[in-house]
């Protein structure tokens, strides 16, 4: 059931940037903090690519879609994940669209804080209907042998991150964090994607 800590993992990673960018924006908008739109632009890319480009189809694909051809039971559970997972390309718009709007005026802080609120609002709920309902179906549907080939799937999709070739998602989480202001980052400099 190694596939079922992965999925942990990357709910934490995305739970963190998340955080991260909530602070941030808290921060600049207290006069605190200087903005770094490269860091800002560098966690929206890092959420359109890692967990709506990576995490939404792998757990389509490994977990969810084994899932719902098993049983019906969750099956509108299933089905609502099913579509905030197609929704990748609004939600990343959104944010896009609100980062450039704040890099055109940055004294206006607030149009991206309520883009990123909404956004990790999503998440947040999302996050919890997988955890609380989904994961307990899985257990209780899928069996050892299921367990075994899912994370050997998982294994042959590279590293835990489930990465394409020549993206390294766990290297550009940590350049995020070195470069994001304490109290969530090391405050290692401005960010140089």
């Amino acid at each position: 059931m190694r596939a079922l800590q992965v999925l942990a993992d990357e709910h934490q990673s995305l739970a963190a940037i998340l955080h991260a960018v909530r602070f941030m924006l808290k921060e600049i908008g207290a006069g605190r903090l200087k903005p770094d739109i490269k860091l800002l632009r560098g966690m929206v890319d890092y959420l359109e690519a890692y967990p709506e480009q990576q995490h939404h189809p792998k757990e389509d694909r490994l977990l969810f879609g084994r899932l719902a051809a098993r049983t019906d039971e969750g099956r509108e559970l299933l089905d609502k994940l099913f579509r905030q997972h197609a929704g990748t390309a609004e939600r990343i718009a959104l944010l896009e669209k609100a980062l450039d709007a704040f890099e055109n005026n940055p004294a206006d802080v607030a149009g991206l804080s309520a883009a990123f609120d909404t956004y990790a609002e999503f998440y947040r709920n999302h996050m919890i209907l997988e955890e609380r309902e989904i994961l307990p179906l899985l257990r209780k549907h899928f069996t050892p042998d299921d367990w075994a080939e899912i994370d050997a799937e998982l294994a042959a999709m590279g590293n835990n991150m489930g990465s394409l070739p020549g993206e390294d998602f766990a290297a550009i989480f940590s350049k995020l964090v070195a470069s994001a202001p304490p109290p969530i980052g090391f405050g290692a400099g401005p960010y140089e994607g």
